[in-house]
């Protein structure tokens, strides 16, 4: 899913990029370490929610930021190793992203979670359907990719999964959903259900999958 608001910076970072190749102008000299590792986490991100992981070789990557084939083991100590830590980054992204809907006081426990749904979806349509979820992309890569990403792929699922049922919890102790709901496991579905609408969208290049999908769901909800 590409849920990419803040991740936009990406945007800016691709522009910055762009200027850094720019004929005649030399690389933009970057003194702190952290510095590229911040620009090569951010391109790992916008590419890997376009394409596979496996389709994806360093070489391209490197070449989208204008940074030296060379320098990336300064960073990382592999493509695993830094594989792992897109996971770490784009979950916790993510679980910030999640935060700011479903914290959001001024509005039902409910809405908030329809406000997020809005907010992927926008995010989606933003990029022509074009980019999904790096979560999502890597889970389906699972079998030819490292054992260690299937715990780590898991554990982000689990804290996003933990993230709506306590706001569906919420939204049953307002009274705006039946209480014979079994929220953990309504989180578990919305989870399954979303992913599989995201990457549909991103197959036909349109909405209708995560229309469908959001409401099912949330018809699926109501109060008797």
């Amino acid at each position: 899913m590409i849920y990419l608001d803040e991740w936009s910076n990406i945007r800016d970072m691709e522009n910055h990029s762009a200027t850094i190749r720019r004929r005649g102008r030399p690389p933009k000299r970057l003194d702190e370490q952290s510095d590229t590792r911040e620009i090569l986490l951010r391109a790992g991100v916008a590419i890997l929610t376009k394409k596979g992981f496996c389709a994806t070789g360093l070489d391209e990557m490197l070449r989208s930021v204008g940074v030296p084939k060379g320098s990336f083991y300064h960073y990382f100590d592999s493509k695993e190793a830094f594989g792992a830590e897109l996971i770490v980054r784009y979950g916790a992204y993510f679980a910030r992203k999640l935060q700011r809907h479903l914290g959001d006081a001024s509005q039902s426990p409910l809405e908030r979670l329809r406000a997020f749904v809005s907010d992927a979806q926008s995010g989606m349509a933003k990029y022509g359907y074009t980019r999904g979820c790096l979560i999502g992309n890597l889970g389906q890569e699972m079998g030819a990719l490292p054992a260690s990403y299937g715990d780590r792929l898991s554990a982000v699922f689990a804290d996003w999964q933990e993230r709506v049922a306590h706001c569906l919890l919420a939204a049953q102790a307002a009274g705006e959903i039946s209480q014979e709901i079994d929220c953990e496991q309504h989180a578990a579905f919305f989870w399954i259900g979303w992913e599989g609408a995201v990457l549909r969208a991103k197959l036909e290049r349109q909405a209708t999958a995560l229309v469908i999908f959001s409401d099912v769901f949330f018809a699926g909800l109501k109060s008797r």
